[in-house]
């Protein structure tokens, strides 16, 4: 498989998130399938709603790592996006583990396949992920293989998770019937 480019990363934040299904996530001994995402802009809901230090990386970059720390317990792994005319990146909620299962079910503590990638903190806990790779460039450490392409029909769009601002924007994105999608909807 071929590594995404850089060009990849700078079209719109809600393509993109779309786009990055069923492609693959190599980093640290495991790789994961990109079966969920969440796209964001400069809507309400975003960390791009102000400029502030932590999202000048979503005004300043696209192809780069956005990694931040939540609940003071959890790092979210996300893409920049959308070139520099306007903010975005891509959350990346849920992978299909691949390869490094026994290496994600130690640093995860479970023996539970489907619970080892299932949401964005235990993405970074089960490859991990931590602060040190925030703004380093998309396959510069990490790195996301192109794969073939979801056809619409296997896309399901939903309103993100855990936000009430802009909840009417449908920019959730997860593959249909993928038993390792955070939270199902629509089957």
């Amino acid at each position: 498989m071929k590594t995404l480019r850089a060009s990849f990363f700078k079209q719109d934040a809600v393509t993109v998130a779309q786009k990055l299904l069923g492609k693959v996530i190599h980093y640290n001994g495991c790789s994961g399938m990109i079966v969920e995402t969440e796209a964001y802009q400069n809507d309400t809901a975003s960390h791009a709603f102000r400029r502030t230090k932590r999202s000048e990386i979503m005004y300043s970059s696209y192809a780069h790592w956005y990694i931040y720390f939540i609940y003071g317990m959890y790092h979210c792994l996300n893409i920049t996006t959308n070139g520099t005319s306007q903010p975005g990146a891509v959350l990346i909620r849920a992978l299909e583990p691949i390869e490094g299962i026994g290496i994600m079910k130690k640093r995860r503590n479970t023996e539970d396949p489907l619970n080892l990638c299932s949401g964005p903190g235990k993405i970074c806990a089960a490859f991990a992920i931590d602060g040190s790779l925030n703004a380093t460039k998309v396959n510069d450490n990490m790195h996301i293989y192109d794969s073939s392409a979801m056809k619409d029909a296997e896309i399901v769009s939903t309103s993100r998770i855990g936000i009430k601002n802009a909840s009417e924007l449908q920019w959730r994105f997860y593959v249909k019937g993928n038993r390792f999608v955070s939270r199902m909807k629509d089957f």
